[in-house]
C-alpha cells in the first residue's frame, strides 16, 4: 500500500497561510484576541467594570463589548489608544520585518 505524501510536512504555517490567501484575517484575528486579552486584563487588575469604563469614555456597554469582542476585528488606533489611556494605561505599537 502506498502512502499519500502530505505537501505540507515541513512547511511554514505562514506559508500555508499565505497560499489559502487567508494570512492577513489569521493575523489580525490573532492581533485582535491578545489586545482583548490585554484590556480584560487591565480591567480585571484595576477592578474596572464594562460599566465603569463606558462611563469614562463617554460611551455605550455594548461598544465596550465590541471593543473586547476578540471576534470584531474593527478597531481603530484612536479607539484602542483612549481605552488603555482610560485604563491608565498606553498602546504601544512596533511594525518589525517580516
Amino acid at each position: 500500500m502506498k502512502s499519500k505524501i502530505n505537501p505540507h510536512i515541513g512547511s511554514n504555517f505562514d506559508d500555508f497561510l499565505h497560499e489559502e490567501g487567508i494570512y492577513q484575517e489569521v493575523e489580525a484575528a490573532a492581533l485582535k484576541k491578545v489586545i482583548a486579552a490585554a484590556l480584560t486584563r487591565q480591567m480585571k487588575r484595576r477592578r474596572v467594570s464594562v460599566s465603569k469604563l463606558a462611563g469614562a469614555l463617554g460611551t455605550s456597554r455594548a461598544a465596550i463589548s465590541r471593543i473586547l469582542d476578540e471576534e470584531n476585528t474593527s478597531i481603530t488606533l484612536t479607539t484602542l489608544s483612549r481605552t488603555a489611556t482610560a485604563l491608565g494605561c498606553k498602546v504601544r505599537l512596533e511594525i518589525v520585518a517580516a
